[in-house]
C-alpha cells in the first residue's frame, strides 16, 4: 500500500496491490478517511481516496454537495484510470459514488453501496418538534441564518458539532438530498450491503432502494452495524466479488 495523490495534489489516496489498472475505487464515510479500506482491500489493485475535507485531503473550496464531490473529484479521477472500475461507497462515500455512477457511467463497472442514507428515515428520538419547526421557518425566510445555525448546533448531530464550518454547510447539503431519481439511472450491476443492526441508516431504507434498482442486489449482514468496511471487511470483500462476477 503507497500513498499517491491526485488533481495536483488536492486528493489524497492509498493505492493497493501493484496499482497499474485498479480494479476497486472505494469511497469512505463521513468523518472517516480512505484507512477504513485497509482490510476491504489487502491484496488487491486498488485505490482508496480521502475524500476532500477527510483525512489528508484539504477541504473543498466552497461547501460542496454530494454531486459536486462526484463531478469535480471522482469523476475526473475515474477518466485517468485505465480501465472501468467497481465503485464502492460507505455512508457518505456512497451517496457520491451514487452520483459518479450516474456521471461517469463509461467508467463504473459496478457499485457497491454499504450503509448509504439514500432515502429519507427519520430516526427515533432525534430531530424534536422545536427543531423541527425552526428548520421550516428557516426554509420560509422566517427565521434567520444565524438563528438556524444555532439550532443545528444545538440539536444536530455529533458529525455536525464536530465538523468545521465549511464542512457543515458540506453535512448540510448532504442530509437534504434524497436518490430516488439518479438510483433509478444507475444502470451498472450493483450491489447494497447493510448491517443488520444499523443504528445510522436502517435496513428499510436499502429495502426501499433496492425497489429503485433493478440491477442491485440487498444483502444483510447478520449481527452488523453500520461501520461494515472496518467491522466487517470480508463482507465487503465479498460484495464486491458478487459485483466483480
Amino acid at each position: 500500500m503507497t500513498l499517491t495523490s491526485y488533481q495536483r495534489g488536492t486528493v489524497f489516496a492509498s493505492r493497493y496491490g501493484s496499482g497499474q489498472v485498479p480494479r476497486v475505487l472505494a469511497l469512505h464515510g463521513w468523518g472517516r478517511d480512505r484507512t477504513d479500506f485497509d482490510a476491504v482491500l489487502a491484496g488487491w489493485d486498488a485505490v482508496a481516496l480521502d475524500l476532500p475535507g477527510f483525512g489528508v485531503s484539504p477541504a473543498p473550496p466552497e461547501a460542496w454537495t454530494p454531486r459536486d464531490y462526484a463531478e469535480r473529484t471522482v469523476a475526473p479521477i475515474l477518466a485517468g484510470l485505465p480501465e472501468p472500475v467497481i465503485v464502492v461507497g460507505h455512508s457518505f462515500g456512497g451517496r457520491v459514488a451514487v452520483h459518479a455512477a450516474v456521471a461517469a457511467p463509461e467508467q463504473v463497472a459496478g457499485l457497491v453501496l454499504v450503509g448509504v442514507p439514500l432515502l429519507r428515515h427519520r430516526a427515533p428520538g432525534k430531530s424534536p418538534r422545536s427543531y423541527r419547526m425552526v428548520r421550516a421557518l428557516h426554509r420560509l425566510g422566517l427565521v434567520s441564518d444565524d438563528r438556524m445555525e444555532a439550532a443545528r448546533r444545538r440539536h444536530g448531530s455529533p458529525d455536525y458539532r464536530a465538523a468545521s464550518p465549511l464542512m457543515r454547510q458540506v453535512l448540510v447539503h448532504a442530509v437534504n438530498e434524497t436518490y430516488e431519481e439518479p438510483l433509478a439511472q444507475v444502470g451498472c450491476p450493483s450491489e447494497l450491503l447493510w448491517g443488520e443492526d444499523d443504528r445510522e441508516v436502517p435496513v428499510a431504507v436499502a429495502e426501499a432502494a433496492h425497489r429503485l434498482m433493478p440491477l442491485a442486489r440487498l444483502t444483510v449482514v447478520v449481527g452488523a452495524g453500520h461501520q461494515l468496511p472496518v467491522t466487517h471487511p470480508e463482507a465487503v470483500r465479498a460484495a464486491v466479488e458478487r459485483v466483480a462476477a
